[in-house]
């Protein structure tokens, strides 16, 4: 042992494995997968069927529309990408999953990696979630044709907190959701742009006026956009 830290690893099961890396390969997330900061798997539960057709679906039971994924398939992917003693967080991207929220993505981000099943179709069946101990994740209220592109959010999320990926290391503390709110406008060059101008306060030079004029725009910010962050806000005292 000498101490190097592991390599930060997520794990898809997908059955669209051309999907990835996608736009994590360009950018600083490319950057850094290029440069061995964090590593990229899928694994193909097609790889995992045994009828001839491949089969990773099935018809609903109790009826109904669509295909839902098979447990004993997936069950066998998510076995194939973490074998036992792989400590890493199981999650399956789904729109009944908990919102996922950047403290979340932090603790994440601080850890060994993750491993994501990617659902099609209907859904998976209810009872690998049970089986293999996975965490519901939604990147929103929305609807997707797929985890993937859910997947690709958390990834995205989650690797710029890497170390060394960002280039200033305060640019992942002083962004939305950092302080519980969001983030205050951002200006640059040039000063004047079709009759609109920079706020004097940010030129001005005195970095303690800034802070505050800062911290208010990002409360104004909160209270009109993000009424449910606003009253937990409050609640914690900023905290």
């Amino acid at each position: 042992m000498n101490g190097t830290p592991a390599m930060w690893r997520a794990s898809l099961i997908t059955i669209f494995p051309d999907m990835f890396p996608g736009p994590l390969g360009l950018s600083l997330a490319g950057r850094a997968l290029a440069q061995g900061a964090w590593g990229l798997e899928t694994v193909d539960p097609r790889e995992q069927a045994t009828d001839r057709h491949r089969s990773v679906d099935d018809t609903p039971a109790g009826g109904g529309p669509g295909m839902v994924m098979r447990v004993d398939v997936l069950a066998r992917a998510v076995d194939a990408a973490a074998p036992e003693g792989d400590s890493r967080p199981r999650l399956l991207m789904t729109p009944r999953g908990a919102p996922l929220t950047q403290k979340r993505v932090r603790e994440l981000s601080a850890g060994e990696g993750v491993v994501i099943v990617c659902g099609r179709f209907e859904g998976v069946d209810d009872r690998l979630i049970a089986a293999r101990g996975l965490e519901e994740v939604s990147v929103g209220d929305v609807v997707l044709s797929g985890g993937e592109i859910g997947a690709l959010v958390l990834l995205d999320a989650c690797v710029r907190l890497l170390p060394g990926v960002m280039g200033h290391p305060e640019s992942g503390t002083e962004e939305s959701f950092s302080a519980g709110l969001l983030e205050y406008p951002q200006y640059t060059r040039p000063q004047s742009f079709e009759g609109l101008e920079i706020p004097a306060v940010l030129t001005g030079g005195d970095h303690a006026k800034v802070a505050r004029w800062r911290r208010e725009q990002a409360e104004a910010a909160t209270r009109e956009r993000r009424p449910d962050l606003w009253a937990r806000y409050r609640e914690t005292g900023g905290r």
